[in-house]
């Protein structure tokens, strides 16, 4: 049985401003990440020629009817939709840039994850929760490495394991 000195030794603790900066990104995408997926959701329906109505939305979501008629209140409070009777849910101007950025953070992702090897369905469930915790930074870093040819590399090192 190993001792507790058998472990491996952990990295150095970043410095508190860098730290500090980490923790504060994620706090704020886990704030910011319901409403992403709730906009990108209400955009991804009226796109598909639906109409986004409560029912449609708590059924893709998986959560109840009285969940999303309290974010839809949120939603609609923050300047994101509109509701209008007998007509369903729209996304106001910003609310259509916000889901067209989700949207773009998400297919970035992905797609990144495909060029690892990561099968097709499981890219597109893990770039759901991903999507809203990698920043700028580190999209412009996945978008270049994709136009570099980061699948190909994949593919002619053998790490690719497409399931």
């Amino acid at each position: 049985m190993p001792g507790p000195d058998s472990r491996p030794a952990a990295p150095p603790m970043p410095d508190a401003d860098t730290q500090c900066a980490g923790f504060r990104q994620a706090r704020l995408a886990r704030k910011t990440a319901l409403i992403e997926d709730y906009v990108e959701l209400i955009d991804d329906l009226l796109n598909d020629g639906q109409e986004a109505r409560q029912v449609d939305i708590a059924a893709r979501l998986g959560v109840s009817q009285p969940t999303v008629a309290k974010m839809l209140v949120r939603l609609e409070a923050d300047g994101l939709v509109t509701r209008r009777p007998y007509r369903g849910i729209f996304l106001t101007g910003a609310g259509q840039e916000m889901a067209q950025a989700s949207r773009e953070r998400h297919h970035t992702v992905e797609q990144f994850l495909r060029a690892l090897g990561v099968s097709e369905a499981n890219a597109r469930i893990d770039a759901e929760g991903m999507e809203h915790y990698v920043g700028a930074e580190t999209l412009r870093a996945f978008r270049h490495a994709l136009e570099a040819g980061l699948a190909a590399f994949m593919t002619s090192a053998g790490k690719r394991h497409d399931d």
